[in-house]
């Protein structure tokens, strides 16, 4: 079987490291940029496939997008300033390029058409399409549920909606409130569970009217967003690798720099800190309306803790690798209340599970989380990434802790998110 080999390590995790800007704030900066009155220059750009798409998805419809000195220069078209595609928009494997664009798109002028690859065609889209539809638009799903999904153009101004969130997801809430820039009136959104809220900063950092009182975003839609400057801060989902094995491994004192350290993504900072974790945030600052901190982690022994209810939204993306620390404390940790993580790039309950029971970790799974007792130890084994970048680097973790060489088959997925995670890995080890 081919595949990466990572041999487990004793060797404590020290020094400095800088993680890559943040997926989601990429995302966002690409798409608001895009359709704001001005230009803009967004610094420390996430370079992965996942943002590519969404940078060839406006380059497609006009947008002047170039790569400079500074970073990348974009030039805004304004809401109604987009050209109807050169065919299709292909969404790659990025779930946050599909559902964002759903809403930019169910307001323009044209018809458009978004695929994807073959995961992303099987990851649920109705939770966008429902609202949108409520909203006024036009707009089809396969078996009104999955990609290609069809968007006719907008014959008149969409509604304004209020809108209970079903299931905790920032995409479909980003989504309403993106299509809430081509509405009438005000939208309101219910969010009966946090969820990570980059659109809203970012909209407001734009000059557009959002926000939020108790649980309920309020969104005028006579906003038009105004091109900004934007420094992107380095993605926390990224550092929680490095945080949780510098906390596993004895010896290790590491600091991550310039992460973004917004208080809907450090659930996995507070859990771990709960579990006996020894983290802290320095050098607090904010840039672009976005919280921005060094975390300092140094190793300390784990013990087991129950994990659910609102916090899950804060790390739903951590929980992969916050199963490889629950594998290895002392104690049991139960993580309920995360049915969300079947409808990622895979069943992360599932595949997670699977995987670090290969090494001798000790977890059942179920319906919405995992039940994991710990062990002392981890052994090697030939592993899958099932073609999940956040099950690859989490399993990469894991196997630092195995007492032997692991393999890590399709690796490669990790360019979704984190192309340069294996050399950040290896600066810390060798």
């Amino acid at each position: 079987m081919s595949g990466l080999k990572i041999k487990g390590s004793n060797k404590g995790l020290l020094g400095e490291i800088t993680v890559p800007g943040d997926k989601s704030i990429s995302h966002r900066s690409i798409i608001i940029g895009s359709i704001s009155n001005g230009n803009s220059l967004i610094a420390n750009l996430l370079e992965s496939e996942d943002v590519k798409r969404t940078i060839d998805a406006f380059r497609n419809m006009g947008v002047c997008i170039e790569k400079t000195e500074d970073g990348y220069y974009i030039e805004g078209v304004g809401l109604y300033g987009l050209n109807k595609p050169k065919g299709l928009i292909d969404c790659g494997n990025s779930g946050t390029t599909a559902r964002l664009l759903s809403g930019v798109l169910s307001g323009q002028r044209f018809d458009s058409i978004l695929i994807g690859d073959k995961s992303l065609s099987t990851r649920p889209m109705d939770r966008v399409i429902l609202p949108l539809k409520k909203m006024g638009a036009k707009i089809e799903g396969r078996v009104d549920k999955y990609l290609p999904i069809s968007i006719s153009q907008a014959e008149n101004r969409l509604k304004s909606i209020n809108y209970e969130l079903p299931v905790a997801s920032a995409q479909v809430k980003s989504a309403i409130l993106l299509a809430t820039l081509y509405a009438q009136g005000k939208t309101s959104i219910i969010e009966n569970k946090v969820t990570r809220d980059h659109t809203e900063r970012m909209l407001q950092y734009f000059g557009c009217s959002v926000y939020k009182e108790d649980n309920i975003i309020y969104m005028d839609s006579n906003s038009t967003p105004r091109g900004r400057n934007i420094y992107i801060p380095g993605d926390i989902s990224s550092a929680s690798y490095f945080i949780v094995a510098a906390t596993l491994i004895e010896g290790s004192d590491l600091v991550i720099k310039n992460v973004g350290v917004n208080p809907t993504r450090t659930g996995i900072i507070s859990v771990l800190n709960s579990m006996g974790a020894n983290i802290r945030i320095n050098n607090c600052k904010e840039l672009n309306n976005e919280p921005v901190g060094d975390i300092h982690v140094k190793y300390s022994p784990l013990k087991g803790i129950t994990i659910g209810g609102n916090v899950i939204g804060k790390l739903i993306d951590e929980i992969p690798v916050l199963a490889v620390a629950a594998s290895l404390s002392n104690g049991t940790t139960v993580i309920k209340d995360a049915e969300e993580l079947k409808y990622k790039e895979s069943n992360r309950i599932k595949t997670i599970s699977y995987e670090l029971k290969k090494m001798g970790a000790n977890i059942k799974e179920l319906d919405d989380g995992l039940i994991i007792e710990g062990v002392r130890e981890l052994k090697p084994s030939m592993l899958d990434s099932y073609n999940d970048h956040r099950i690859a680097m989490a399993l990469s973790i894991a196997a630092l802790k195995a007492t032997g060489e692991s393999y890590i088959s399709g690796h490669e997925c990790i360019g979704i998110s984190y192309p340069d995670f294996y050399n950040t890995l290896y600066s810390l080890l060798y």
